[in-house]
Order: C-alpha cells, then sequence, then structure tokens
C-alpha cells in the first residue's frame, strides 16, 4: 500500500487552495497532512486533528494570527520535516511548502498555485505598500529567499500548475517544465435558478488592493448602475467611503446566501489579475456571465462573448466599456453553466489520479 503525505502551506482558513488539498484527500484518505500552522477551530471539521502535523512554528505565541510575518522561519520549517516513511509525497504550494526534502526514493508531486509572487513579479508592488521596516526587511532578505525558491524547485520530481498563466512564471523563474490541471471547483451546489437575472451587478472578493473592486464601485457609479458587494477585508472602509446609493456590502454571508445573489445577479464584474480564479468560475455556474480584466487566470476560464466579456486596462473607464458591452449581449444561461461543468471536483480527481498512474505508478 502506499503511504502518502500531503503538505500545504497553512491550514487558517478555506480557501480554492484548501480544496485541492481536500480533493487530494479524497484520492488517499489515509494520508497525512503536513502544514506551517494548524488553527483547529476554523479547520477541524474539514482537516480532522489527528490527521494534522505541524512544524515547529505552531508552537510560536498566536501562531496562527502571525504566521505571514514569520517567512524568514519557513523554509527551515518545511526542510525539517521527516517524510522518510513514506512512498508519495504531494505538496500544495504557494510559499514553501513545496520545498520539503525527500529521499531518491520518495516521489515528489507539487500542485504550484503560484511562485511567490512578493518574492517574484509582483516584488516592487508589495515593496512599494509596505511599511519602512517590510521594505527595509524585504531588500535585505529576498535574495537569499529567491535562491532558496529556485534551490527548492529543482528538488521536486513532478511539477504541475492550476493554470497555463502560472505555468509560464514557473518555466521563467524556476527554468522548469509543468503539466497544468485546473483547480477543483465546487460547482456541484451551484445551478442556474431558472429566472431571469434581476437588475444588479455583483463583486465578490476578499477586500485587499490586488482585487481592485474600486474600479467596479467608481464604474457602477458613473453608469447609475446598481452593485452588490459581497465580502471584508483591510479596504471595507475605503470602498464604503467611495460608494453611493446604488453600492451595496453584504459583509461575511453563508454559502447560500452567495449563491442566491450570484444566481440573481445579472453579472459579475471581476477586476483582479489572477493566477486563476474561482470566483469567476461559481459565477458561470450559476448561469451568470463575468465582466472581467482580459489577464491572467481569466483568460482560461471565461470565453469572450460567450460566458463573458473582458476588458483591457484596469482603469475605471474601461470597466465601463466592459460593462456596456455585456449589455448590448444576449449570453445563454444554458452554455454558461455547460462552460463552467468543465471544472468540476471530480474532473479534477481523475486528472490527478491519471497522472500519478501514468508518471509514478509505472
Amino acid at each position: 500500500m502506499t503511504k502518502v503525505a500531503i503538505i500545504h502551506d497553512w491550514l487558517v482558513n478555506y480557501g480554492g487552495a484548501e480544496r485541492v488539498v481536500e480533493a487530494f484527500l479524497e484520492i488517499y484518505p489515509d494520508a497525512d497532512i503536513y502544514t506551517l500552522v494548524y488553527d483547529e477551530e476554523k479547520m477541524g471539521k474539514i482537516f480532522p486533528k489527528e490527521k494534522v502535523k505541524t512544524t515547529f512554528i505552531q508552537k510560536f505565541p498566536k501562531a496562527t494570527k502571525i504566521y505571514t510575518k514569520l517567512l524568514p522561519f519557513m523554509p527551515y520549517a518545511f526542510e525539517e520535516l521527516d517524510l522518510s516513511g513514506y512512498d508519495l509525497v504531494i505538496s500544495s504550494s504557494s510559499c514553501c511548502a513545496k520545498g520539503v526534502v525527500t529521499g531518491p526514493n520518495i516521489k515528489h508531486i507539487s500542485y504550484i498555485h503560484s511562485p511567490m509572487r512578493y518574492a517574484w513579479d509582483l516584488y516592487h508592488d508589495y515593496k512599494k505598500r509596505s511599511g519602512k521596516i517590510t521594505r527595509l526587511f524585504m531588500g535585505v532578505f529576498m535574495k537569499s529567499l529567491r535562491e532558496w525558491d529556485y534551490t527548492s524547485s529543482q528538488r521536486i520530481d513532478i511539477i504541475l500548475a492550476n493554470s497555463n498563466y502560472v505555468a509560464k512564471r514557473i518555466n521563467k523563474f524556476w527554468g522548469k517544465e509543468c503539466k497544468v490541471i485546473y483547480p477543483p471547483v465546487d460547482i456541484d451546489r451551484l445551478l442556474p435558478n431558472g429566472k431571469e437575472p434581476e437588475d444588479f451587478y455583483v463583486v465578490f472578493s476578499r477586500f485587499v488592493p490586488y482585487k481592485r473592486i474600486d474600479l467596479a464601485i467608481e464604474a457602477c457609479k458613473k453608469l447609475n448602475r446598481k452593485l452588490v458587494v459581497i465580502g471584508d477585508g483591510e479596504q471595507k472602509d475605503y470602498l464604503k467611503a467611495l460608494a453611493n446609493e446604488n453600492i451595496t456590502f453584504t459583509g461575511r454571508i453563508s454559502d447560500e446566501e452567495v449563491k442566491s445573489y450570484l444566481q440573481r445577479c445579472k453579472a459579475m464584474i471581476f477586476c483582479a489579475e489572477e493566477d486563476f480564479g474561482i470566483i469567476p468560475l461559481e459565477a458561470q455556474a450559476c448561469g451568470r456571465p463575468v465582466i472581467a480584466y482580459g489577464k491572467g487566470g481569466a483568460l482560461e476560464t471565461i470565453v469572450d462573448k460567450e460566458t463573458g466579456v473582458f476588458f483591457d486596462k484596469q482603469e475605471v473607464e474601461n470597466v465601463i466599456e466592459g460593462i456596456q458591452n455585456f449589455e448590448k449581449l444576449n449570453l445563454s444561461t444554458e452554455k454558461i453553466y455547460k462552460h463552467a461543468m468543465k471544472f468540476s471536483r471530480e474532473r479534477f480527481k481523475e486528472e490527478i489520479k491519471k497522472m500519478i498512474k501514468e508518471r509514478v505508478e509505472k
């Protein structure tokens, strides 16, 4: 019997990356999970405590709150994990989890959500937005982190990317070729409601700068369109200050409430440049189109003028143009829904199992 270890950066919140880990666990239900830090209160129902093993960083005071500030310790923490008793190691990584050390007879498959963007292509953006101490730290530490990131990538036996967009960056920064397997989207719980859309647009996102929710708000203000903004985060006060009476903020709401808004909206507005972007597919699984920034993973999940429309710059006037172009179209709910079905969890699991059978078991 194959003994499997699943490695993940951290288990403190449930999102797209954690769905990948959950799917790996469905393929290998007896696998052990290793992670930097683990929040049992938030994640215990999905990943039971008895299955999870953590690094020494878990012992730090308030580790599940401050872990992102402990980046200098992360490479060492993952390299210290003893995986010698396993036959197969599968890592899920956008940070340091892919840096675990495995012996020559242990296959290591790494599913890469993204190379560390703050170390590579978004380094200067992150540095500009950081405080003085962080900027000083980044200038001193980032060179050695890049070297470790590159070196640790060379130890991986099989690299999988979550999109062609990420695969290009893996090739540029690590010099490695990889196979693309799109991540699982929980589309089984989503479907169209069979009714005509209502008169509002939707944004569903964490309130962080790179999501560019401000663009959707400003565009809807200028066009006098109704917009429902779902989510929460550090930009809440800033975004609310931009809004007028046509913009509604829901805060954090249940999955069923999110589903209802996605089913009823005219379309989702998606202004971020994402590595993949699961949320636009959730909208499409509800039969609703997406007005999206035409860069990054959106180009792989949205079909222009069939399941949505693209705008070409992250500027208010371009978002306005995207909304106006969308309103001239008559898109098929059924076609949008069928497109989203191509990204199901079962499809992901079958592709992973096929890849392991072809490249590991043989």
